[in-house]
């Protein structure tokens, strides 16, 4: 049994800040996460895919932002359990027991939910046949942009996503972009952007269409596409990159007691605690009136909540907010010279 101070579900960029002010304020913490890396969907959908709303960082990848993060834990200590899902949470004494797939068993007076949408996977293409080439010719994000490079991409959607990575992708590769409808989800700028590279031959626009049928024997060698009055299309690609956003699934959440609102956790917004006390849930997976889905929401709610978890770790003592600039205890703890 691991008696912590809290734990974190989540190493995204919220869990992982969180647990930076957990530490910065004396308190221990643990991270669980069911992917096997750290980083969320910054490192799992994104990590090569710029990200312009971090303040006072113009611009990083989402891979730049979790190292950057990791970075900052480099003077505490932090035990994290990767490839592992929390199964089970039961209060135990005063405590919250807390159990794995793995065994993997915690004693803690709080829990912080920092698991972004909760358990996800990308929509797939409908036809059965893309399963065999999925990882290989197939992809729904993009973890390694250098293997395009000279290549033809095929790429559906019509979100940001799907935009960005056409005008990112074009700069080296021949691109296709295919889209169900005449109208686009994403941001009118990179559209603009899109048709732009449409005019000058860098891309090459579908609308109306939808994946049919993949042709290949053991790669993938060209593609189908539908239009909606049925007129079929033959492209050929070495790449398919699929971006239909993600299922989420909230899993084993579901079923602790929390007041939910469709697949979000309920906070208020002083300790961002759920309906169940020493229970917190910060970042995508929380809702209030007028919440943001930013990372800089998630940081500022993860604050809050590393503090309101002082009270429960430390019942017998009085927390006091104090700044890392003029704080020698905080200085300390962060391996600085006064």
């Amino acid at each position: 049994m691991i008696k912590t101070d809290a734990l974190i579900i989540g190493a995204g960029p919220t869990g992982l800040f969180t647990a930076h002010q957990l530490k910065l304020i004396g308190l221990d913490c643990e991270i669980v996460d069911n992917l096997d890396k750290i980083g969320g969907q910054c490192i799992e959908l994104y990590p090569d895919k710029p990200i312009y709303d971090i303040p006072a960082v113009p611009e990083c990848t989402g891979e730049q932002l979790t190292n950057n993060l990791i970075n900052q834990l480099k003077p505490f200590d932090i035990k994290f359990h990767l490839n592992e899902r929390v199964e089970e949470v039961k209060k135990n004494n005063g405590l919250w027991k807390v159990k794995t797939n793995k065994g993997t068993e915690f004693n803690t007076p709080n829990i912080i939910i920092a698991g972004g949408v909760g358990s996800f996977e990308p929509r797939k293409f409908a036809p059965k046949e893309c399963e065999k080439y999925e990882n290989i010719s197939i992809f729904y994000s993009v973890k390694n942009k250098s293997i395009f490079k000279g290549k033809t991409v095929s790429i559906f959607g019509g979100g940001d996503s799907a935009l960005d990575w056409a005008v990112e992708l074009s700069k080296d590769s021949k691109v296709n972009l295919i889209h169900r409808r005449d109208e686009f989800r994403g941001a009118q700028s990179t559209l603009n952007q899109v048709l732009e590279l449409e005019k000058n031959g860098k891309i090459n626009l579908y609308t109306k269409y939808q994946l049919n049928k993949i042709n290949g024997d053991e790669k993938l060698e060209n593609i189908d596409i539908l239009h909606d009055n049925k007129e079929t299309k033959n492209l050929k690609t070495d790449y398919v990159l699929g971006f239909f956003g993600l299922i989420m699934q909230l899993g084993p959440i579901a079923n602790w007691g929390l007041n939910l609102d469709k697949k979000t956790i309920n906070v208020d917004t002083e300790k961002f605690e759920t309906n169940q006390k020493g229970i917190y849930a910060v970042g995508d997976i929380c809702t209030y009136p007028g919440k943001l889905k930013l990372i800089l929401s998630g940081f500022h709610e993860g604050a809050l909540a590393a503090r309101a978890c002082f009270k429960l770790a430390r019942p017998n003592e009085k927390y006091r907010f104090e700044f890392t600039t003029t704080s020698t205890k905080l200085l300390k703890r962060l391996g600085k010279k006064e």
